[in-house]
Order: structure tokens, then sequence, then C-alpha cells
């Protein structure tokens, strides 16, 4: 299991793509594409427009509150233990199963916040990455060399621990 200690977490604040206030200004650009989200809101949003991610990945909560929006639309649900400021092997295999079998949802038991970097780093180049950065709107990120170069630098903060 990787943990990303609390020195190293100022470094995850600022958004990992282009900063978005309404996801709706994306609507065009995501048709067609895959998508990736993480965060129960912005897959809710996204189910809103119309569209069906690739993989979805939430935790049944918002800002640590429960929100009840589990989605019901996707034909494999995958369960990940994942707990808040971690990085779990169980995590990074539910989403490389549900990368390989689209559409799918990736439950977690714990915390999806951090799912966005091995999601870079397991999903194909070309695809979008969304999630919600919270009371500012939705960030947006194209996978590419560079995001997965920035995704094996953000791994390498977190610290390696036995457990899971």
């Amino acid at each position: 299991m990787l943990r990303l200690p609390e020195s190293h977490r100022h470094l995850f604040r600022s958004p990992f793509g282009t900063l978005v206030p309404d996801i709706a200004d994306l609507a065009e650009t995501l048709h067609g594409r895959r998508i990736y989200t993480v965060g129960d809101i912005v897959t809710g949003n996204v189910l809103s427009m119309g569209i069906t991610p690739d993989v979805a990945v939430i935790d049944g909560h918002t800002m640590r509150s429960p929100c009840g929006r589990a989605p019901e639309v996707f034909p494999t649900v995958i369960h990940a233990r994942n707990p808040p400021g971690t990085i779990t092997e169980m995590l990074v295999e539910a989403l490389s199963k549900a990368v390989a079998s689209p559409p799918a949802l990736v439950f977690v038991d714990g915390e999806e916040d951090l799912a966005v970097i091995p999601l870079v780093l397991v999903a194909p180049e070309g695809g979008w990455v969304l999630y919600g950065q919270p009371c500012q709107g939705v960030v947006a990120r194209e996978i590419d060399e560079e995001a997965r170069r920035t995704a094996k630098s953000l791994l390498g903060c977190f610290i390696e621990e036995p457990g899971e």
C-alpha cells in the first residue's frame, strides 16, 4: 500500500489538469471520447449530460458526507478497499480490470480521491480523466505522455507501507 505523507499533501491541492468552473462547458469536448471520472458528483454530472464514462470511480460520499448517487447504468461493478490518503494494490487492480472492460464502475470502500493518479497510468492514451476540485469546479486532463510523467512523479511522493 502506498501512503501519502502529510508533508506532501499540499502538492495534491493544485489541479492535475485544466480547472473548469462548470462541467457543462466540457459537453462538446467530451462527446465521443473515452471518459474516466473520479468522484460521485462528477460522475453524476457526466451521466446527466448523457455521457456514460468508460470507468467511473466513486465512494458514495462527497466532501466526506454520504451522497447516495451510486449510478446503476454500469454492467460491471468492481469493489475495492482504499483507506484515505492511500493507493492500495486492490484499487490499482480494480482500475485495471475496469479499464479492460468498459463501461465499469469502481466502488471504493474508503476514499477514491487519489485514484486519478493510477487511473492516468492504466487508462489508454487519448482518454480524458475528470475529477472534482472542491468548491471550484471540475478538473479535466487528457491522458498523454506528459500526464503519465506527472502521475509517476506524484507517485514518487508516496511511501510504501505493509498491509492493505
